[in-house]
């Protein structure tokens, strides 16, 4: 592949065997390659173990899985949109055909900004596209939420920065990659943590006010906020290490991993104002970040959850990976600790023995036994010694 794969434009998932969302995709996945070919696309779709092939994926930058990328000669673009079949064929259609598509008529023009809910355009000074107001030419737009936005060179700073920040919608249904995708926006992130499925007022009434804010006021905060809401609280729970009741508002700042919560309950839109101000002037009380103490509860807290997500999804596995591994190191263990107890006994044994013998077999040197015949002799009173003496005497 490595070698030829700039014959061919190429649709690449890059992902891990282990990962969830890499699981979650693969049927979509199977989707996109089957209507990829059935139109006839020059767009060839693949997928690629990047924990086997290590090397190539980092060759192409993956950080993440899954990770998608469309392979164009030397160049790879990264899919940055929902995770649906319709939007990455979209992307790979759109990203497979020239840099830079001319549209010569309004029509045309309207055609393809159906079909996009993000478009950046550059304007000429001929351009037919007549029915928006510039105060000069040429120039360049941004076409989304309903409306467009011109960019201004003074206020907005580089261009490239610029087309950065505004290449998401204002109001987004953000998962965790989408989530991971912001991050190099620079902006941060309020979220809405509702349950979709749940269509109580409260529920409703948070992702309400977070889409009133993101449209009414986005001209103060769409420099430094991206808003939207996350369906459920598993990823926001796992990212912040903590458990979060939804519904809630949390603001989320993806570059140093710090998060705001309100200090009260959100009723309208002015207690969101006022929070998102708060955040500005530093007022707020920013909680997590990636200092050492938050990266060693980090890795607790992580390697806590893979434990956990292991046995859940299959207690046998996840004897065998945890389980064998420890049974080894116990029976290491007890096999040395036993080895040393043994030995210290058999050599109490050996020394006890040895000097037993010596009490009942070794009757010593005869300096040892004249001494203790001596030693019992100066025992005995004279009268008993006087009858040793006639009594050795019979003997010899």
């Amino acid at each position: 592949f490595k070698e030829n794969r700039k014959d061919d434009i190429w649709l690449i998932d890059f992902y891990a065997p282990w990962c969830g969302h890499c699981k979650k995709l693969e049927p979509v996945w199977n989707e996109v390659g089957l209507e990829m070919k059935n139109m006839g696309s020059p767009v060839k779709v693949g997928k690629m173990d990047a924990t086997s092939f290590s090397s190539i994926a980092s060759e192409f930058g993956v950080r993440g899985y899954p990770t998608i990328k469309l392979l164009k000669g030397d160049l790879a673009y990264n899919y940055r949109g929902p995770r649906t079949k319709d939007d990455i064929i979209e992307f790979a259609n759109r990203v497979a055909g020239p840099l830079i598509r001319p549209l010569p008529s309004q029509h045309m023009f309207e055609h393809v900004q159906k079909r996009h809910r993000v478009l950046f355009v550059y304007v000429g000074g001929e351009s037919p596209l007549k029915y928006v107001t510039l105060p000069e030419l040429p120039a360049v737009m941004v076409f989304k939420d309903g409306t467009y936005f011109v960019y201004d060179e003074y206020e907005d700073g580089d261009l490239s920065s610029w087309i950065n920040r505004e290449r998401f919608q204002g109001y987004l249904n953000v998962d965790g990659f989408t989530l991971y995708e912001l991050g190099d926006t620079g902006k941060l992130v309020a979220i809405a943590v509702i349950d979709d499925k749940n269509s109580s007022v409260e529920h409703t009434r948070l992702k309400s006010i977070i889409q009133d804010v993101a449209r009414d006021y986005r001209d103060h905060f769409h420099r430094d906020f991206q808003f939207g809401h996350m369906d459920g609280n598993d990823y926001i729970n796992s990212l912040l290490m903590d458990d979060l009741t939804i519904p809630t508002i949390v603001v989320l700042n993806t570059s140093n991993q710090q998060y705001f919560l309100p200090d009260r309950h959100i009723e309208n839109t002015e207690d969101m104002v006022q929070f998102i101000n708060s955040i500005l002037d530093g007022t707020a009380k920013a909680q997590g970040g990636d200092g050492l103490l938050q990266r060693i509860k980090r890795i607790i807290y992580d390697a806590k959850s893979t434990v956990v997500s292991v046995f859940k999804s299959s207690p046998l596995l996840g004897c065998f990976v945890f389980g064998l591994p420890l049974g080894v190191i116990s029976i290491m263990c007890y096999g040395i600790c036993t080895a040393d107890t043994d030995g210290g006994v058999d050599e109490h044994e050996t020394a006890k023995k040895e000097n037993g013998d010596r009490e009942f077999t070794d009757e010593g040197s005869e300096e040892e036994q004249e001494e203790e015949r001596n030693g019992k002799y100066t025992e005995l009173s004279d009268g008993e010694l006087a009858q040793k003496d006639i009594m050795e005497k019979k003997k010899d």
